[in-house]
């Protein structure tokens, strides 16, 4: 999830039938009500269970609609406003309360992906690798904007990729592979190889690793 206003995030909101703080929560992908969208990316709700408007609501849903549920207090970011959001169980909402740390830091990583995405069209012509390997080392990236950084790593051909590469761990394979296809070209268009035993560089022609003595 990505937030465009974090401010959103420093608000406090009070239930006005308990005095408890609401929870700031993801809204729906869905809205169940008019159809036109929540107009917000996140809401504050009261998850308090002795709250007298979820007390009651059970008994009110019943009684009207002959249905299982009841209402908890909701209010949408920077309003007041006091809305009833019919809830099918105590759990609901529970499981996307939002953490404020971590939608920052998700935040971040989206802004750091956005700027990186942005940047592969000139990082070539400016000889700077970094927006390629923030692509290739961030697994929650989009997959487009990965396989993209990748090709234009042979392009690069620099050796410093190596590392960084294979000390990551792929959650795609195929990606892993296309990885080790970029590095198998540079390593030969630099006359270079990996010792079997110690995964240092060395000349492509050597018989014995420079660094751990192996024969090879």
């Amino acid at each position: 999830m990505y937030i465009r206003d974090l401010s959103v995030l420093d608000e406090v909101h009070i239930c006005p039938d308990c005095n408890e703080t609401m929870s700031c929560c993801e809204v729906p992908p869905v809205h169940v009500g008019d159809g036109l969208g929540w107009g917000a990316e996140v809401f504050f709700i009261c998850l308090n269970d002795d709250c007298p408007t979820f007390e009651n609501g059970w008994k009110k849903i019943d009684t009207n609609y002959g249905h299982k549920g009841s209402f908890r207090n909701m209010q949408l970011p920077g309003s007041k406003e006091l809305n009833a959001l019919m809830v099918g169980s105590k759990i609901a909402f529970t499981g996307s309360i939002v953490d404020p740390e971590a939608m920052r830091e998700q935040n971040e990583r989206y802004s750091t992906e956005k700027k990186a995405v942005a940047a592969l069209d000139t990082c070539l012509e400016n000889n700077d690798m970094q927006p390629v390997m923030t692509l290739i080392l961030d697994e929650a990236a989009r997959p487009e904007g990965r396989v993209a950084a990748v090709s234009l790593l042979k392009k690069f051909n620099d050796l410093s990729c190596i590392d960084p590469i294979r000390n990551h761990t792929f959650r795609k394979t195929a990606l892993e592979q296309d990885c080790n296809m970029a590095i198998a070209q540079i390593l030969k268009k630099n006359f270079q190889k990996e010792c079997p035993f110690c995964a240092e560089l060395i000349k492509a022609q050597a018989q014995k690793c420079l660094h751990c003595k192996a024969d090879l």
